[in-house]
């Protein structure tokens, strides 16, 4: 029978907020998504000889289910289960999962038994076999999985959301850094160096037109165990993922140097105070920083871009999402922004509307890199797209039109007034280097004039008429 996506995704998140209870969403989310990919691959890898995954005997969903009502629960599952698999396959690690014998996370005794007996019982329903249900092309378990990390990241509040990019956004970033149209093969590189779950990097991998290999870092050990899940789930189990700082310790190297890629892309912390832990900027044994400037102590937004500058190849593309700031903030950053604007790496500009991800409210942009023309650009394509979004509770949400829009009118470079230009480094420089989009770009709506007369009398005014 079809699994209706909407049904199963709202009973899924219902029931798991349900047996919260005082557990912070940030912390719950690991347990439910952790039950959610060990049913998934039960379900579609167990009995399988070849499979990418292997799944050890007595260690499936199945076990599982026979160990509800135990008072030694949690100590099981992390034992018979977690460990057996995390052994039998070297994209997992126990540290991935959560620590199902937690009694300050999901109680003692008594409690401990009843929620997970529970939650253990959501994932038992016949309405979740995926083996029957997942509908050819019709990703129900990826999604279902990004459904829940959404809603998580909206009820993690400020400090908890930076683990997951709004797909409409990185929709965006998938197709206009070009890979959909380019020539690829397994050999085809794509890298996320502040990967968060993966969803930005499989949007990337999805676009292209085949398999592509995929690279991705991230700083923290729980996230980066979600998103070697999340790969596993989307039917990429080869991509490599590694937890780790990316700008102190980058864990992708040729020997001493950075490896390169052909399309990196990224959504990084915003503005990070504690971009310089465990790194002497001055001293980069990488070079991030050598003919660009050093980012200031404070503010770690350029850090990043020139960590993707560095990690693509001579023909490499990459987007990273930054704040506004980035455009315009003076000093250390306004002489990097100049040298980048010379190097003619940057392509283009998009400004997207405020409140659209989970850590923060302020507006963002996405900066398009592109090395392979550097040398003959002359100017840098900007679109001014911060008025295109519906309301989704507290939180802004790309429209598919505001998406298809922005994607169409910048991969054609076409130019509509208010909305997008092309601004050459004449006007760039005179405006000394400032790339504000507001500067360039005039996205305020006309005033509407009303004519008293007209409402009282009727009829057309002839302002109107002389108008037309």
């Amino acid at each position: 029978m079809a699994l209706k996506k909407s049904e199963l995704y709202s009973s899924l998140w219902q029931s798991c907020d349900a047996l919260r209870g005082g557990m912070d969403a940030s912390q719950y989310k690991d347990y439910v998504l952790s039950l959610l990919f060990i049913k998934y691959i039960s379900d579609k890898f167990e009995g399988q000889p070849f499979s990418p995954i292997k799944i050890p005997d007595g260690a499936s969903f199945a076990a599982m289910i026979a160990l509800k009502g135990q008072s030694d629960i949690g100590d099981q599952i992390n034992k018979k289960i977690i460990a057996p698999l995390a052994a039998a396959n070297q994209q997992l690690s126990q540290s991935d999962f959560p620590d199902f014998n937690d009694a300050v996370k999901l109680g003692d005794g008594k409690e401990k038994v009843e929620r997970l007996t529970n939650l253990v019982s959501i994932f038992e329903s016949k309405a979740l076999d995926f083996s029957k249900n997942r509908a050819e092309g019709d990703d129900i378990l990826g999604d279902a999985y990004e459904y829940l990390m959404r809603h998580f990241a909206t009820e993690s509040g400020k400090s908890k959301g930076q683990f997951y990019t709004p797909a409409e956004v990185s929709r965006i970033m998938s197709e206009i850094i070009g890979i959909h149209e380019a020539k690829t093969s397994s050999s085809t590189t794509v890298y996320d160096p502040t990967c968060g779950s993966g969803s930005l990097l499989l949007k990337v991998g999805d676009a292209a037109g085949t398999d592509v290999t995929l690279y991705g870092q991230e700083k923290d050990a729980t996230t980066s165990g979600l998103a070697r899940m999340n790969m596993i789930l989307h039917n990429n189990p080869t991509a490599t993922i590694i937890q780790g700082n990316t700008l102190s310790t980058p864990k992708f190297l040729d020997g001493d140097a950075l490896k390169t890629f052909d399309y990196v892309v990224a959504n990084p912390p915003f503005s990070d105070k504690r971009w310089t832990t465990g790194l002497d900027p001055l001293n980069d044994p990488h070079e991030r920083f050598k003919s660009f400037g050093v980012p200031p102590g404070k503010q770690g937004d350029y850090a990043y871009l020139l960590h993707i500058v560095r990690s693509l190849r001579s023909t490499g593309t990459g987007a990273c999402i930054l704040p506004h700031g980035v455009l315009f903030r003076g000093n250390a950053e306004a002489e990097i922004r100049r040298n980048l604007v010379r190097k003619g790496y940057i392509k283009g500009i998009i400004g997207l509307p405020a409140n659209l991800f989970y850590g923060t409210g302020i507006p963002a942009c996405i900066v398009v890199i592109d090395k392979k023309d550097a040398a003959a650009r002359k100017a840098i394509f900007m679109i001014d797209a911060s008025d295109g979004f519906m309301k989704d509770g507290p939180k802004n949400r790309l429209r598919s039109q505001d998406i298809h829009k922005i994607v169409d009118v910048f991969n054609r470079q076409e130019v509509i007034p208010g909305y997008s230009k092309i601004v050459g480094f004449e006007d760039i420089e005179k405006n000394e280097f400032n790339l504000n989009l507001p500067r360039y770009i005039d996205s305020r709506q006309a005033e509407d004039i009303h004519d008293i007369a007209g409402h009282l009398q009727g009829g057309i005014p002839v302002a109107d008429v002389d108008s037309l």
